[in-house]
């Protein structure tokens, strides 16, 4: 199959000026004196990827990782500090929507000011006119100065005329993301029908069900650097579970930051005043391990997860219940067990312990859970009882809605 984008050793590097200098004396003396006016900032380093024609590739990453420099290097906008990027197509750039909009002239003045800027001629914006302004959904504001329409308005009046250029190649920045549901859906239908028609797509986002929806390759990029490029399951489960080492970016789903995480057991529950029990069997640690067996918070929708508690017995007891209940961030209580109830004896050892409970299927669809962990008696006295004091995010994997994943098919 014919290559679409070939990139090479690709590497960017900015200047960021730490010191303006106003005159000749002030460059001079500077150059006199080797004094460097900036410091280097490295977005890029060594990309190297191929895509194919016809084929949708998704970029996935941290804020910051260097996504959109990327896409820009790729769109002809930035200019690679060393390496190549070769297209062999037209490029449509869907990157900054609405670039080059006037805000004193009405929005059908900025249809054909936008239209020029991404390559449309005056004849064929007359030809589509009607067609951008219904897609928009901004008929009866064509002749409304582009100032006193919304943010939100804007974007669609950039989206519909960008849509226009029938491109081969696409370049989307967060796009799928604009306007309100209904636009959303538009959009979405319009990236199906490109898929369909086999262009090709390059994709940005954050949205990762949409990448692995839409993508059937992806590229990680951490730091500026490339980290896998390959099957985009594969590469999502790389990012979300860090198989190559444990960076996470539970920040941008908005998980407890990482310095909670790593107070011990007993401070959280301490300055949150949710744990109770007179201790003769001592909760002391609690990890979340995901399939690849490292301590992970996040977690696709119907993958494994293995709950692992360890505990002291500090006094002689006959029986150790010990159970799970987890809530949904709403406080909904979305399941829970104990070993009494599973049939299971727990060892009653004085001393450490440990014991782990294997979900084999995490069936709910994303979102945040709070997970309460307790050690008591059969007759229900608290030894040790820790409430919501750990939590994990869960990202949806497939396209329904709703909760939970329940197993299902259609016959007929």
């Amino acid at each position: 199959m014919e290559k679409a984008i070939i990139v090479n050793e690709l590497s960017k590097t900015f200047r960021l000026p730490h010191e303006k200098r106003n005159t000749l004396f002030e460059h001079i003396t500077g150059t006199l004196y080797g004094k460097k006016g900036y410091d280097e900032f490295v977005a890029l380093k060594n990309i190297n990827f191929t895509v194919k024609k016809g084929e949708a590739v998704g970029i996935i990453g941290e804020n910051g990782s260097g996504k959109s420099t990327l896409l820009k290097i790729i769109a002809n906008i930035l200019r690679p500090s060393n390496g190549s990027v070769k297209i062999n197509g037209k490029i449509t750039p869907f990157l900054e929507l609405g670039v080059g909009f006037q805000p004193d002239l009405t929005a059908k003045e900025n249809i054909y000011i936008y239209g020029a800027i991404m390559g449309l001629s005056d004849k064929e914006i007359d030809a589509r006119l009607e067609e951008i302004l219904e897609f928009s959904g901004l008929k009866q504001f064509k002749d409304a100065k582009l100032k006193n329409l919304s943010s939100g308005m804007q974007v669609r009046l950039a989206f519909a005329t960008a849509i226009q250029t029938n491109p081969e190649i696409l370049l989307m920045d967060e796009v799928l993301a604009v306007g309100d549901m209904e636009f959303q859906q538009k959009c979405i239908d319009v990236f199906q029908r490109y898929l369909k028609e086999k262009k090709t797509i390059v994709f940005v986002s954050h949205d990762l069900n949409s990448v692995r929806r839409f993508c059937s390759k992806a590229l990680l990029l951490r730091h500026g650097e490339q980290v896998a490029f390959a099957d985009t399951n594969e590469i999502i489960d790389k990012y979300v579970y860090g198989v190559d080492d444990r960076s996470k970016h539970i920040e941008n789903l908005q998980s407890e930051p990482k310095k909670e995480e790593q107070k011990s057991v007993e401070k959280r529950a301490e300055e949150k005043k949710t744990r109770w029990g007179d201790k003769k069997v001592e909760i002391t640690d609690v990890k979340f391990i995901d399939i690849f067996g490292k301590e992970n918070t996040l977690f696709n929708s119907g993958d494994m997860m293995t709950i692992q508690i360890k505990y002291n017995v500090n006094a002689s007891v006959d029986n150790i219940v010990i159970g799970i209940a987890i809530y949904s961030d709403s406080d909904v209580l979305c399941y829970g067990t104990n070993t009494d109830i599973q049939g299971f004896d727990v060892n009653n050892a004085a001393g450490k312990n440990e014991i782990k409970l294997f979900i084999r299927n995490l069936s709910m669809m994303e979102g945040k859970f709070n997970l309460t962990v307790a050690a008591h008696s059969k007759e229900h006295t608290p030894y040790d009882w820790l409430d919501k004091q750990f939590s994990f995010n869960v990202i949806k994997k497939g396209n329904n809605v709703g909760l939970f994943e329940i197993p299902c098919e259609w016959k007929q």
